[in-house]
């Protein structure tokens, strides 16, 4: 659930960039939400592999 948490927060952080690149056209806006996104998808898999590594361990 830790990472799961992280994974909110940092929605929420970049959730200014986010409406600075698509509203207001800011290219460095767009670069920060890149490499949020890329963050993202690396916690997404690590919760992944826990999520399996549980369910195959109650087996």
């Amino acid at each position: 659930m830790e990472k799961f948490s992280k994974v909110k927060a940092a929605v929420a952080a970049i959730e200014a960039d986010v409406e600075k690149f698509y509203n207001a056209g800011n290219a460095a806006a767009g670069t920060r939400v890149r490499k949020a996104m890329q963050d993202l998808k690396v916690l997404a898999q690590e919760i992944r592999a826990e999520v399996t590594d549980k369910k195959n361990s109650e087996k």
